[in-house]
């Protein structure tokens, strides 16, 4: 090969693995779930509402309450949600692989499982039957 085509080459190669790499970090984690860990740290994790979207998947507005809501999942299988409206506990089971959580809340005879679409150290995206979804963000 001559110098200049080696030159060329060189440059090529570096500028692709320049490209993949910025494709890579600017890709979003929708679709990656990570283990249950994730869910609630070494004891528990506080999640916060990042953003809602409803069954059209248009962004809902929040009000300043909403805004405030926590959900605190534990290591031992429970939840609390507290927010403006009140608190409510309850029990969850995570399937990794089915990527789906059952939440029950205490003396409830019925359970909401939710798609676990995303969720990793710091993001958690829970979309419901009917298609609205609620992003969280870790505290």
């Amino acid at each position: 090969m001559k110098p200049q085509s080696l030159f060329s080459f060189r440059y090529l190669a570096s500028l692709l693995l320049l490209v993949s790499l910025f494709a890579a970090s600017c890709s979003n984690d929708k679709g990656k779930v990570e283990g249950v860990n994730m869910l609630y740290g070494t004891d528990s994790k506080v999640w916060k509402t990042a953003k809602e979207t409803d069954t059209a998947g248009d962004k809902v507005k929040q009000t300043d309450a909403q805004k405030q809501e926590e959900l605190r999942i534990f290591a031992n299988g429970t939840y609390n949600m507290t927010g403006a409206s009140g608190a409510v506990s309850g029990k969850y089971t995570f399937d990794q692989a089915g990527k789906t959580i059952t939440m029950t809340p205490d003396g409830a005879t019925t359970s909401n499982t939710f798609a676990v679409e995303t969720l990793t150290d710091d993001k958690l995206t829970l979309k419901s039957a009917d298609g609205a979804a609620l992003m969280l963000e870790a505290e």
